[in-house]
């Protein structure tokens, strides 16, 4: 894997701070007063040294700040009052003690100082649409090009959060859930010659998990080393959330895709949720997986394609694990001994493994490879709680080595074989090009991350293939359905002639290889049948479907009431769980959220909502009896509403809540 470097500026020994305050004076001191502070994505925040870095800026205009990241996380800001009420009690109870970025509260209220500049490669999805510092300061990158762009734009600190484990060596620190770039950074200041203008510092946390492999450095990769146990607050987590029937269907279709003793990459969100959902199903109980399968004829649709690429039999070798994203979903696949197929940095090694030679378990072999990690709080607990034998298999690394084949080629061919690379979208067009990360106005929504790197890498590799996954609709500002698949966009991310395969709820296309025709046909058969008609009226418009072509009637009955009456006898808890992974939700909470979800939908259609609100008024439905309700309405706070808006919003919840529960 990436050799190790060390970051030091100069011989002197590393030094040890218990301030963040004297550790900035020390910066200051070594670097002047333009600092450019690469800092890593997500979770590898020293959150406490930033803001001192942030504050000491704001404090003296003449410290020049670039701060150079990606992933930016806050505590969720609820806006209506319905929303305050149910979200506030919930995020005090699992972000008490988070310390929050002072740049970013800053950016968000658009408040930051002329001399403090913030610098993102991949900005948190549709947060900062209307952000002008934040659209205007973006970096669009390949997460395999950032190392690059950082060295470029004259980074000359480096800020991380590090774990700390006594019991291996006092002279090793891990960087934990962020060796991604920070690894590439270090490799090409030492290739280039120009580690003696970075400053290193690292961030001690001490419920931060050790993890070993290319994740651990020695003490002397650091120029200083901060450690105080004040400074182990909260560390920011990403609570498990719903999955919608149209993911789980999503999910369902791209486990099919899937190939026993290959290989996996998925990313963040409810559809990769979904996946790991329809994976472990198809492995721990197959009876019931196969009747979903055939609830929506799925083996009989894509038979070729799945005799051909994928499975519907439980893993007998298992899955490799090799995803930019350690996302927990990868915890439930090792635990139901999915993810088990181990990979051997040795090729000749790899190749015996390949041929179905059985390694000896003293060989150290790897099943899951990850350039940085990020969920829930119980996720960070599993990590910390790994039996040697899981901390010896799960290697944390550069993004080169899992993003791309250029470091080892001939070994990560070996090791990748027939990997799946599965990866979501917003829009798709007809002609296979897919929208991840902006709009055609040009406003960023998030980035490209590592999604181009890993659609490349599936033509690169025999066997291998992209999976983009999108739904088929979504519901505008107004209420109004409308399609994701489009004839055209006007911003794509994924162009035409890296299209593969693309999955809805109705289904997969299969694109490689096709003609445009066969491609338009393909994506029209995955739409949704109330937009069918008028894009295969402006395909033939403009020559890429003949005039007399109709498409078949097996795919024009894509519609979620047509979904549902197929999968009506499947027993949907179990197949289409609303939190797969558990929730940190009480039960009263889990119900209020599917409430909320229904007068958000009703509060779409204006007239709807208008003619509901007016019967709430002489309504009395808050004073039921109904224990479950009053329960609900005590955690909301209107359970004794006070006037008569109140009162509205209370009858409103009650409706709701007897509608979904």
């Amino acid at each position: 894997m990436t050799q190790i470097h060390n970051l030091q500026t100069s011989q002197a020994a590393t030094q040890f701070h218990s301030s963040v305050a004297k550790s900035v004076d020390e910066i200051l001191k070594r670097l002047g007063n333009k600092l450019v502070v690469a800092t890593p994505l997500g979770l590898g925040k020293p959150n406490q040294l930033l803001n001192a870095l942030y504050q000491r800026a704001k404090s003296d205009s003449s410290i020049d700040l670039t701060i150079i990241t990606a992933l930016s996380l806050s505590v969720p800001n609820p806006k209506s009052d319905l929303e305050k009420r149910f979200a506030t009690p919930f995020l005090k109870r699992v972000y008490a003690g988070y310390v929050e970025l002072d740049y970013l509260q800053a950016l968000i209220k658009k408040e930051l100082p002329r001399n403090i500049t913030v610098k993102e490669f991949f900005l948190k999805p549709g947060m900062f649409l209307s952000n002008q510092h934040a659209q205007e300061n973006y970096i669009s990158s390949n997460y395999t090009h950032v190392a690059r762009d950082l060295v470029a734009q004259g980074v000359n600190l480096i800020v991380q959060l590090i774990a700390d484990d006594p019991e291996r060596s006092p002279q090793h620190y891990s960087l934990s859930c962020n060796p991604d770039v920070t690894l590439d950074i270090a490799h090409l200041l030492t290739v280039n010659n120009l580690r003696d203008r970075v400053l290193a510092v690292g961030q001690v946390h001490g419920d931060l998990p050790y993890m070993g492999h290319d994740a651990e450095v020695s003490v002397d990769f650091f120029d200083i080393i901060i450690e105080n146990p004040e400074y182990n607050t909260t560390l920011f987590s990403v609570p498990n959330t719903t999955v919608s029937l149209n993911d789980h269907l999503i999910g369902l279709y791209a486990s099919t895709l899937i190939k026993d003793a290959g290989t996996l990459q998925i990313g963040i969100g409810a559809m990769s949720d979904a996946i790991v959902q329809g994976c472990n199903l198809r492995h721990t109980d197959n009876a019931t997986y196969q009747s979903a399968l055939d609830a929506l004829n799925i083996k009989n649709r894509y038979s070729d394609l799945i005799e051909n690429y994928g499975g519907v039999e439980p893993f007998e070798t298992g899955l490799y694990g090799s995803s930019e994203m350690f996302v927990n979903g990868f915890r439930y696949l090792i635990d139901s001994g999915v993810v088990k197929r181990k990979v051997y940095d040795d090729l000749d090694l790899q190749h015996r493994s390949n041929a179905g030679e059985k390694i000896s378990e003293s060989e150290d072999g790897i099943y899951m490879h990850g350039g940085f990690y990020l969920g829930p709080s119980d996720f960070y607990q599993w990590l910390r709680d790994l039996s040697p034998e899981q901390q010896q298999a799960i290697c944390m690394t550069s993004v080169l080595n899992v993003n791309q084949l250029d470091t080892n080629h001939e070994l990560f061919v070996a090791q990748r074989q027939h990997a799946r690379f599965m990866n979501t979208g917003l829009m798709a067009t007809l002609n296979g090009a897919v929208v991840s990360d902006g709009l055609e106005s040009g406003a960023v929504l998030s980035g490209v991350g590592g999604q181009y790197n890993f659609v490349a890498m599936a033509h690169q590799l025999s066997c291998a293939r992209s999976v983009l996954m999108i739904r088929a609709t979504r519901t505008n500002g107004v209420g109004v359905v409308e399609s994701n698949v489009r004839e055209n966009y006007g911003h794509i991310t994924i162009p035409r002639h890296l299209r593969d395969i693309v999955i809805t709820e109705y289904g997969i296309a299969d694109l490689r290889s096709k003609t445009d025709s066969e491609v338009y046909k393909e994506m029209l058969n995955i739409t949704d049948s109330r937009f069918q008609d008028e894009l295969l009226a402006q395909a033939k418009k403009i020559r890429k479907i003949a005039k007399d072509y109709q498409i078949p009637p097996g795919y024009r009955e894509n519609t979620p009431e047509k979904v549902l009456e197929r999968i009506k006898a499947l027993p949907r808890k179990k197949v289409f769980p609303l939190y797969p992974f558990g929730e940190e939700f009480t039960d009263i909470e889990e119900d209020l959220i599917l409430a909320l979800k229904e007068l958000k939908n009703l509060s779409l259609d204006k007239s709807k909502f208008r003619r509901a609100s007016i019967k709430a008024i002489f309504s009395k439905a808050f004073k039921s009896s109904d224990a479950h309700v009053q329960e609900a309405l005590q955690r909301m706070g209107l359970d004794k509403p006070k006037g008569v808006k109140e009162k509205i919003t209370a009858n409103l919840l009650v409706g709701a809540l007897k509608k979904v529960t």
